[in-house]
């Protein structure tokens, strides 16, 4: 039985995103094209621009204060640079990208698409970028729910238009007596959000969707796929071969050296450290403790060029909001501030909040200072971000350790393997600092970044506008000035925190 008609709820759809003109590497406008004509890659190249079709979620295309990013962004960002021309965005909505390719207002989809027979009777499939499989997701506490037989007489909700309906229709076929309800063009993140609110009980999403929401909406559950894997890929119009073919030849090529791969880990990576219940616990303390640190944590972290939703995130796993936290070692507060890190910062209350707040940021831009040698900025960042929790000496002992290897030592996926090395004898032994519980900076890293994410997704979930309280995004917002000042001064880390 499949409805449709189901209007979404207006306090839970994402706010209609600001198409703004924003410059990655190649020049990008994200003025919406309803007449322009979609031509081969000749007549792209002579018109100096491409047009990308898309839509408005979490996993494919949104803004966050003028800074446009998701997965399918960023590769498409990639492909106009590969081109040499600029990007432009037209977000229609998903039950019209199929009709703007063919009435050629755009050249081509990219939306997390996958390919299936009854699509490709309308346009042709790149090569795949990712594999994916259809999960069911169900709220936590929903434990009734674990094979397809279970959704017997169940209602299901799922976007119309979608993969999901041809799969879910399938299984009625089959003989499974459930309640389809078709929801006409609501983001698969939001119809999570509300398996997660309990206003509904039961949606399918692809599994990369389903993890990365898993971080902000930790009481829903993966139940279980309900399809093999399947490609995703971009559409381009029926007989387009040469854009088809360029199109194949840049996949390939940053396949192959590694863009691909570290596009997916910036969106997809695991976070497998953390359990649900430290997932509800840091939402829950966002809430009631974060408000009365927000403002000296906003103003420090402008101070010192941080996101100040990257500080949040640190101060978490530092002291979960306790100003008068003490570990086994003595540091302090809520940036377990060392004794000599007080001094060094010129506090004399460690247990007070806006000192700790102060001194600890001041120490972490100090230590990001230091790194000045690692060219890439996220690397550098994550570095000091390991010096923090290990100290400055330990990692350029695993640096140390890894020209040794011939590896890079600017690079922070090497450095993860580098650093348990610094608790095995035969390593720590030819180092300056010696021994060291390597395990714990790793580990640390990837929890700030897991809260990082989190905090993320809960202050872009209504387009900038923060979740935690009411107050406007611009109120944050660094000035043109103070962005340049911070830039020259080798300060300014700029917005790529949020595409860490």
């Amino acid at each position: 039985m499949v409805s449709s008609g189901m209007k979404p709820s207006p306090s839970g759809t994402w706010m209609p995103f600001l198409l703004v003109c924003a410059v990655i590497g190649a020049a990008v406008s994200c003025t919406p094209r309803t007449t322009q004509r979609s031509s081969d890659l000749s007549e792209i190249r002579q018109r100096g621009h491409i047009v990308m079709i898309t839509q408005n979620s979490g996993n494919t295309y949104f803004q966050y204060r003028d800074q446009p990013a998701g997965f399918e962004y960023d590769l498409a960002a990639e492909y106009a640079r590969y081109l040499g021309v600029d990007l432009e965005i037209d977000t229609p909505g998903w039950l019209e990208m199929f009709d703007k390719l063919e009435h050629e207002a755009g050249d081509f989809i990219a939306a997390g698409v996958t390919v299936v027979p009854s699509r490709k009777k309308r346009v042709d499939f790149s090569d795949p970028y990712l594999n994916v499989r259809q999960q069911v997701i169900v709220h936590h506490n929903n434990q009734g729910i674990q094979r397809i037989s279970d959704l017997n007489g169940k209602t299901v909700h799922v976007r119309a238009g979608t993969s999901y309906q041809e799969r879910l229709a399938e299984l009625l076929s089959r003989g499974v007596e459930m309640e389809l309800v078709l929801v006409p063009n609501v983001t698969t993140e939001e119809l999570i959000r509300r398996v997660a609110d309990s206003e509904i009980e039961i949606t399918v999403a692809d599994s990369n969707i389903a993890l990365s929401n898993r971080l902000y909406h930790p009481d829903i559950r993966i139940a279980f796929a309900i399809s093999e894997p399947q490609p995703l890929a971009w559409a381009v119009r029926k007989g387009n071969r040469e854009l088809l073919e360029s199109i194949n030849g840049f996949l390939t090529l940053k396949t192959e050296d590694g863009t691909l791969d570290r596009i997916k880990a910036r969106y997809y990576g695991k976070r497998e450290n953390l359990s649900r219940v430290d997932l509800k616990a840091f939402h829950r303390k966002v809430e009631t403790h974060l408000p009365r640190y927000r403002e000296m944590i906003e103003e420090a972290s402008t101070r010192h060029g941080f996101d100040w939703r990257f500080i949040t995130a640190v101060i978490y796993q530092e002291s979960h909001f306790n100003p008068r936290a003490r570990s086994y070692t003595g540091v302090r507060g809520l940036m377990q501030v060392t004794q000599k890190t007080a001094l060094e910062m010129g506090i004399d209350n460690r247990m007070d909040p806006r000192q700790s707040v102060e001194a600890g940021v001041g120490y972490l831009a100090g230590l990001y200072q230091r790194f000045m040698d690692i060219d890439d900025e996220k690397n550098r960042l994550l570095f000091a971000l390991a010096s923090y929790n290990i100290g400055y000496g330990h990692v350029r002992d695993a640096q140390d350790i890894l020209r040794l290897k011939g590896r890079d030592p600017g690079s922070w996926a090497a450095l993860k393997e580098a650093l348990p090395l610094l608790s095995v004898p035969e390593h720590y032994r030819e180092t300056r600092f010696g021994y060291a519980r390597g395990h714990e900076p790793v580990r640390y890293v990837e929890n700030v970044l897991t809260y990082y994410d989190v905090m993320k997704l809960r202050t872009r979930e209504l387009n900038g506008q923060d979740l935690v309280d009411s107050q406007e995004p611009e109120a944050n917002a660094k000035s043109v000035g103070e962005i340049k000042s911070l830039s020259a001064r080798g300060l300014f880390l700029p917005e790529m925190l949020l595409l860490l």
